[in-house]
């Protein structure tokens, strides 16, 4: 076997031990199960090009301006986030941030 160093923090390290001794194995033997099935239940990783023509079958088009308006699109009016667009508070989270800032200055 090839030797492997990492680190862990406390709480991880107190599962294992507690999890070693419900099974009566060795904290090596668990860390070496749980890798196995860690690296079994990985996703096959897609290429490049199967990810490009999945891409380009969904058809999905932007705005036909998106290049020359590109600031407008991120941070403009046109933007979701940012602009005439940006999501307000509801008065009741305004009231609850209020409530919130209140009791914390006390």
């Amino acid at each position: 076997m090839i030797r492997k160093q990492l680190y862990i923090p406390p709480e991880m390290d107190r599962e294992l031990e507690i999890a070693a001794r419900k099974e009566g194995k060795r904290e090596a033997q668990l860390i070496r199960e749980f890798l196995a099935a860690g690296l079994k239940m990985e996703t096959p990783i897609e290429n490049a090009g199967t990810f490009l023509l999945d891409l380009a079958a969904i058809g999905a088009r932007g705005p036909k301006d998106l290049s020359t308006n590109m600031f407008d699109y991120l941070y403009g009016d046109k933007s979701p986030n940012y602009g005439k667009n940006k999501p307000r508070l509801t008065k009741k989270e305004i009231e609850h941030i209020n409530k919130f800032v209140n009791e914390s200055a006390k």
